[in-house]
């Protein structure tokens, strides 16, 4: 049995700024973004050169959701984008104004740094060592 994680859902307030961040600030590609009726729209993007893998941007509908907006994970790292450049990334995301809420670490797994998005769902940018476990990513029986 072959199976992947296709996409990961992040609560967004507004589709329009979230594409313009991903894509502008983050500079992610737009995949998708498809009407689904009043108000709704199926909205993918994905860090560029990604296979299989990307946000599904949702507007948040009602209170419940509007309070999750920014901690899905209640302050824990979100997610983890790797770069095969942090130096260049981290720079460059500095340049536009992407908040970092620490400065790059050497950890025995590669370099990295958290930042927030938008809405303040923390994110790790790293670059993994080539004898790091984590950058194979296969599960065997």
């Amino acid at each position: 049995m072959t199976q992947r994680i296709g996409l990961v859902t992040v609560v967004v307030r507004d589709y329009d700024e979230a594409i313009t961040y991903y894509t502008g600030t983050l500079g992610f590609s737009l995949v998708e973004d498809t009407p689904r009726g009043p108000g709704k729209r199926w909205v993918v993007v994905a860090p560029d050169g990604t296979v299989g893998t990307g946000l599904l941007l949702a507007k948040a509908v009602g209170d419940e959701q509007n309070r999750a907006v920014g901690h899905q994970t209640g302050g824990r790292v979100f997610l983890f984008l790797h770069t095969d450049d942090f130096l260049r990334d981290h720079a460059t995301y500095r340049e536009r104004g992407v908040h970092f809420v620490e400065e790059p670490r050497h950890e025995p797994y590669g370099m990295v740094a958290v930042f927030e998005d938008l809405y303040g769902n923390r994110w790790d940018l790293i670059e993994m060592t080539h004898k790091s476990a984590a950058t194979r990513m296969s599960v065997t029986p």
